[in-house]
């Protein structure tokens, strides 16, 4: 008796009963994790009080005013169903509208694979929470597979297949020398990868670089993963945001399709309808038969199942309730377009100006490429040079965030990249 109240008072005075102070060495072996080189760059922005800052580093978009925006489509949508939803959970599935609707936009208004019902999807926390859903797909199905993935790529493609245990090799995609498309070399890794790999590919605006293949050349890609028997798992994060026109950024995927492949593909609202924070998006596995697709399915519940449970209702609702109704739906595919052709144009503005400076180099790959990004070129030490000068903020790869250049600030950047680069 007399040592248990020896141990409780060591308890309460925070000492132990042997006269060490008790602290916690649970977590001691714990380290700070690394910076996310993304939101460092913001937060070094945000800090920075110069009035002349430029944040190009963000991966969102912005208007003219380098405002966030809201699309139109998505406050009449919120007007509309403001007070008519209840708060239930939605299936582990997710909304069936909403993914019906969004496998349109993928696969087709028409496709036969829908009406056949051999695409198994569900709904999915954004793109991120697609890719991580397929790849512990992957690792329970295949588990002696891994995943091929572009250099360079988001960088969050590797944690995710990371964390999910899926051994990863790389396949060449970015010419630093032409600023464009390794087409030799990717073919090259496409034929020496051996039989029935995975491949993740960007569907559209390839993220970092904008650089995306012709319609010529991912029909020649198409055409050698058949004969090796590889699979293609898509992320289309920028569908209608690369052009403007959904149909056009799908088209990767429908030639993929029309020479037989069955796929994978990941989908986000994240982009192209600004939806960032509400987190929705689709995965969708094309399979041989209806049988096949209820299995894939329901294993991919099984998996969500301890992750989150179920995926959020309220930008479900918001996306099925667009794309569902042909006002709304058309409303979104001119705003989507909007802010495409936004960025298409600075891209064009951002060049004329250094090419006005006098610049020695060329800038054609500005235009040339697509989407919210362009991979400028410019060297780490160059980078370094726009942020101590010029209060110009941008990841150090190079990577400019198109949507932050705005008619008030174009010039601007376009001296800066001149001054850092005029003796390059």
């Amino acid at each position: 008796m007399a040592a248990r109240m020896a141990i409780l008072r060591g308890k309460l005075s925070g000492r132990s009963p042997f006269g060490v102070r008790c602290m916690s060495s649970w977590w001691q072996q714990v380290e700070p994790a690394a910076k996310d080189p993304i939101l460092g760059v913001t937060e070094a922005f945000l800090a920075d009080s110069d009035p002349r800052k430029v944040n190009v580093g963000v991966g969102a978009y912005r208007d003219d005013s380098g405002k966030p925006v809201v699309l139109e489509c998505v406050r009449e949508t919120e007007r509309r169903i403001a007070g008519k939803q209840n708060m239930e959970y939605l299936p582990m599935g997710g909304s069936v509208k909403m993914v019906e609707e969004t496998l349109k936009l993928a696969y087709g208004e028409n496709s036969e694979f829908i009406k056949d019902k051999k695409i198994a999807a569900v709904q999915a926390l954004s793109g991120t929470g697609a890719c991580r859903l397929f790849a512990d797909f992957q690792k329970r199905f295949k588990p002696d597979s891994q995943i091929y993935i572009p250099v360079p790529t988001w960088a969050n493609h590797h944690n995710i297949w990371r964390d999910a245990q899926v051994p990863q090799r790389t396949f060449h995609y970015y010419l630093p020398e032409t600023r464009g498309l390794d087409f030799a070399a990717l073919m090259d890794d496409v034929k020496n990868a051996p039989n029935g790999s995975f491949f993740l590919l960007h569907a559209c605006a390839h993220n970092p670089t904008g650089v995306d293949p012709t319609e010529e050349q991912w029909k020649e890609i198409s055409y050698q993963f058949k004969a090796k028997n590889h699979f293609a798992f898509f992320d289309m994060a920028y569908q209608g945001f690369a052009s403007g026109d959904p149909e056009r950024d799908a088209r990767a995927i429908r030639i993929f399709l029309e020479d037989g492949h069955l796929i994978g593909c990941a989908q986000s609202y994240a982009k192209n309808m600004g939806l960032y924070g509400q987190r929705v998006g689709c995965l969708s596995i094309l399979c041989e038969d209806e049988k096949q697709a209820v299995a894939v399915k329901s294993q991919l519940q099984q998996i969500a199942r301890p992750m989150y449970s179920n995926p959020p209702v309220h930008g479900a609702l918001i996306v099925s309730t667009i794309l569902s109704d042909p006002e709304l739906k058309n409303l979104w595919l001119k705003e989507v377009k909007g802010m495409a052709d936004r960025i298409i144009g600075m891209r064009t503005t951002l060049r004329e100006n250094l090419e006005k400076l006098g610049s020695p180099l060329s800038w054609e790959h500005i235009t040339n490429q697509i989407g919210m990004f362009c991979f400028s070129g410019l060297t780490p030490e160059q980078v370094d040079r726009l942020t101590n000068e010029f209060h110009i903020y941008m990841t150090r790869n190079g990577r400019i965030s198109m949507a932050g250049v705005t008619t008030g600030n174009v010039g601007y950047l376009a001296n800066a990249i001149h001054e850092v680069t005029k003796s390059a």
